[in-house]
């Protein structure tokens, strides 16, 4: 199920966030209610894909030790627990908001390509991934339900771009000859090929995350001082390109952004410093 995963759902709250609705019960209820069907799909999702890929996932040092490529659980009963979750979760969704119900779909959809198809096609397997975080994005808006924000679209494209890359670098480094035998895409790139577009990836977030701010929108809205969380940003970034350079890391993201101590304190200061400015 891969609950250490669920972080990647918070991304739901963030409509919730710059929509300023932070302190409406009710709506924030909702909201926590999409993050938990959200994580139990995305969970079902993780299922059927250790499900197709737990022969490859034997190769690798690290996902070799996942309960289906282990064989700790059976691929059987594994599939049965993916469609509980799945059905259950389906039902629950439209429950709670049919726009809610139809994003999920969408997400779905995106996610068996991906296991089935896209994840073998270069350049669209990352794109995919990223295209799972802006539909994170969508379902919290939706429950709201507020428009969700151009520039909030284009940042978290960018930064699942930047994470998703680093994470390929991250096999490709670490399994070296292996690495196509363990996942049939990684022939396609090398760490120089991926390192360049992460630098380009890594520009666009800068500047559109710095666009977003001085925006007569924005600033309109928030008043003049969301462009003083620029640094934490720039930090941030700095920080997790120097993780995965000098330090290996990058194929575990959840893991290794709360687990490095300087890297959460700039996320930290970057959330309290956009309530203070928006709700204060």
């Amino acid at each position: 199920m891969r609950p250490k995963q669920w972080t990647k759902n918070l991304f739901l709250f963030s409509a919730l966030v710059f929509s300023e609705k932070l302190n409406d019960l009710p709506i924030v209820l909702s909201v926590g209610a999409g993050f938990l069907l959200f994580s139990l799909i995305a969970s079902g999702g993780y299922i059927l894909n250790d499900i197709i890929d737990a022969e490859k996932d034997r190769t690798h040092p690290i996902k070799q030790k996942r309960p289906i490529a282990s064989v700790a659980l059976s691929k059987k009963t594994a599939l049965l627990f993916c469609l509980l979750f799945l059905s259950a979760s389906l039902i629950a969704s439209f429950c709670l908001s049919q726009p809610f119900f139809f994003v999920v779909l969408a997400y779905l959809l995106i996610m068996f390509l991906y296991s089935f198809w896209l994840k073998k096609i270069v350049i669209l397997d990352v794109m995919t991934i990223s295209a799972g975080f802006v539909l994170r994005i969508v379902a919290g808006a939706v429950v709201i339900p507020v428009e969700p924000s151009f520039w909030l679209l284009i940042c978290t494209m960018l930064l699942a771009l930047f994470l998703a890359l680093s994470k390929r670098r991250h096999e490709l480094v670490l399994l070296e000859g292996s690495a196509p035998s363990h996942r049939t895409i990684l022939s396609e790139y090398t760490p120089a090929f991926i390192d360049e577009m992460i630098s380009a990836v890594t520009g666009g977030l800068l500047i559109a995350y710095s666009l977003y701010t001085i925006s007569a929108e924005t600033q309109e809205k928030f008043g003049k001082n969301l462009p003083l969380t620029i640094p934490f940003v720039l930090y941030g970034i700095f920080r997790y390109l120097y993780l995965v350079h000098q330090k290996g890391k990058g194929g575990r993201p959840e893991i290794d952004i709360v687990f490095d101590k300087p890297l959460m304190i700039g996320i930290c200061g970057w959330i309290v410093s956009v309530l203070v400015i928006i709700y204060l």
